[in-house]
Parts: C-alpha cells; sequence; structure tokens
C-alpha cells in the first residue's frame, strides 16, 4: 500500500512537473482608459477569427496573459469591442501592448521581437497611406504593394510576409490573388514555406491560394511548381571609409547585378563569409556584378580598417540611423544578402557558398 501511495503522488508530480513545464508565450501590456475592461485573445485559421480566451484588465488598465505556444509562429490578435491590434509569436517570446482604448487599433504599440517591430510597421504604412488614399483605394497602391512586396522578398518565410500576403484594406486584398502579378508575389510565399515550413499548417492554404489562381496557360505546369517572383528593391544612400557617398539605386543602374550585403566585419563568421563573396566578386565583376556591403559594427573605426581593403563597395550604417533600414530589408540576424537583378529584389541568398550560382542565373 505504502509503495501504491509513492508511485502515485509520484506520478502525479511527474504530471504537475509536465504540465507546468511546457513552453508557453506571454502578452502583458496596459490599455489607458479600460480600468476592468475585457480583452480578447483571437486566433486565426487562414483568415476566420475566433476567440481563445478572454482577459480582463485591473483598476489601472494593465494585464497579463500566456498561452502554451503551438510549435509554429503564428498571428493573434487582441480585440476589444470591434477594434483589434495584431501581433506575431515566433515561440516562447513575451510580447507587450500598449494602447488607448479610444483609439483602440490605432494608437498602439507593440514590442517584444524583430516580427513585432515589423508588424507594427507594416500596420502604420497602411494606416499612413489609407489616410492619404482613403480606404477604399488603399489596396492598390502601387507604393505600399511595393514596400510590402520588397519586405515579403526580404524574407518570404516569415510569419509576417504571410500576415501581409492576408492583410486586407476594407475588405481588398494588398495582394490579389486574381492579380497575376500579386499572384506571383502570393507563390513566392508558398513557394518559401513549402521549403522552409512544410508541416506549418498555413502551407497548404498558400499553396492552394496560389495554385487555384494561376493563369490556365499555366495549366500544363506540374501542380507542385509555385513561382518565385521580383520586386522593386528599397534605396540605401551611405558613406563609404573616405566620406563618398553611394546610392544604391545609382549602382544598380550601373550593373546587371548587385549582392547587397548587411555584415559586421568584427563578427567571428566575417573573414570566411567576405571569402565566398570575393571568389564570386572576381569571377564575375567584369561581367557586370557588384557588392554593395553595409557595414553595422559598433566600432566604426574599426570598420573603416576592414572596409579600406575590400575591392567592392563598403559602406557604413551608425547606429544612430535607428532599425529602419533593417525594418524594410527585414533582416533580424547577420549576415543578411540579397540579390537585385535588373533593377529588382531576386532573391534572399540562404546559401554564400553558392552565391556565385544565383549571381550566374542573373548575368
Amino acid at each position: 500500500m505504502r509503495n501504491l501511495l509513492i508511485l502515485s503522488l509520484a506520478s502525479a508530480g511527474l504530471m504537475f512537473f509536465s504540465c507546468n513545464s511546457e513552453k508557453k508565450w506571454n502578452l502583458d501590456g496596459n490599455i489607458e482608459n479600460a480600468s476592468k475592461t475585457t480583452l480578447f485573445v483571437q486566433a486565426s485559421d487562414n483568415g476566420r477569427w475566433y476567440t481563445l480566451d478572454t482577459i480582463m484588465t485591473n483598476d489601472n488598465g494593465d494585464f497579463q496573459y500566456s498561452r502554451v505556444a503551438a510549435g509554429y509562429p503564428d498571428i493573434y490578435r487582441l480585440s476589444l469591442g470591434d477594434k483589434s491590434i495584431y501581433f506575431p509569436i515566433d515561440s516562447t517570446e513575451t510580447v507587450t501592448v500598449t494602447a488607448n482604448a479610444d483609439n483602440f487599433d490605432s494608437d498602439y504599440n507593440i514590442s517584444g521581437s524583430t516580427a513585432a517591430d515589423m508588424l507594427m510597421s507594416v500596420d502604420n504604412r497602411i494606416r499612413e497611406i489609407a489616410a492619404k488614399k482613403d480606404m477604399n483605394n488603399a489596396a492598390a497602391d502601387s507604393l505600399l504593394k511595393r514596400e510590402l512586396g520588397g519586405m515579403i522578398i526580404a524574407d518570404p518565410a516569415g510569419i509576417v510576409s504571410y500576415y501581409i500576403i492576408n492583410k486586407q484594406i476594407n475588405g481588398k486584398r494588398i495582394f490579389n490573388p486574381d492579380n497575376r502579378r500579386d499572384n506571383k508575389v502570393i507563390g513566392a510565399v508558398a513557394n518559401a514555406f513549402d521549403q522552409y515550413r512544410p508541416t506549418d499548417p498555413r502551407t497548404r492554404y498558400l499553396r492552394a491560394l496560389y495554385l487555384a489562381h494561376r493563369p490556365s496557360t499555366r495549366s500544363s505546369e506540374p501542380t507542385d511548381t509555385v513561382h518565385a517572383t521580383e520586386i522593386g528593391f528599397f534605396d540605401i544612400v551611405l558613406t563609404d571609409n573616405t566620406g563618398a557617398t553611394h546610392t544604391l539605386s545609382d549602382v544598380v543602374n550601373r550593373n546587371k547585378v548587385v549582392v547587397l550585403n548587411f555584415t559586421a566585419y568584427l563578427a567571428d563568421w566575417s573573414p570566411a563569409y567576405n571569402l565566398e563573396l570575393a571568389k564570386a566578386y572576381e569571377k564575375y565583376h567584369n561581367s557586370g556584378l557588384e557588392i554593395y556591403q553595409i557595414g553595422l559594427d559598433e566600432d566604426e573605426f574599426q570598420w573603416k580598417q576592414s572596409a579600406k581593403n575590400l575591392p567592392w563597395i563598403t559602406v557604413y550604417n551608425p547606429s544612430t540611423n535607428g532599425v529602419d533600414l533593417l525594418m524594410k530589408y527585414n533582416v533580424q540576424a547577420l549576415p543578411a544578402t540579397f540579390i537585385i537583378a535588373n533593377g529588382e529584389l531576386a532573391k534572399r541568398v540562404t546559401d554564400v557558398t553558392a552565391i556565385g550560382s544565383d549571381i550566374a542565373a542573373h548575368l
């Protein structure tokens, strides 16, 4: 009997430990003018939103919430009445939301991860365009689509790219699958999810969305073929180690292919990475290749010492510039490298050892 009791207690303890050791993500923050107010935490099933839980703010409008991680990145939203704030969860991070109840879906801030910063930037930009163009015309704004398209191609397998693909303004999709060019962007996201997130529940939906809207002239293609696309790039104006200014658009106009590289020369991986770039530069420079390399080192003097020895264009992005440039290209970790071909952002490089073949494909 005693042994049975010990076994039962051990089993109960193991179950308790197991339940409490599950990985969770956390949401906290403050809603001004929302004392003792009910908030709704909602999730989406590829566009169909449903309530997961409710949260009650305290007397000061503070709130806390946690939930077991889904095992893959996802988009959630915090709702107050008919207004919502969207936020991404990658794994087990804590996202903080501060807002004003009177302007809940426009006067807010979300923080806690790079993806959270990115998603807030997307929604802020959409509101800016909507204010200028009005809600009915904002979804078709070419500048907005160009900017968001660049963010997608910079990281097509990212959860923010999935968010953009499904974003609507006044009931109209920004990227309409019935539009051939828009559907190519959707295809790029579908292809990336298929490659990097094959078990993600959104992958099948993205593939189906793309394939269902392909032009009929492509009906002879295999059903599992998803095409990439090309999107215009964001311009950059920075100076080199001598103080001379180099504009990315000028470099692109002068060359067939430009490798855009965000780096840190003092990082351990930098010498080996630059060696691979040097191989490609030596082989293809005379055929129309240029490298536009942006240093993000904290020590500008040390950056200059390294930059002056390199044969390609090396410019410096000081920390005082903020993170706007990094957010536009969805740079969440270094190094980050892109290929710009024929004036378009063509590819994000994931394997620098194969960059030569990536460059050759566009020369």
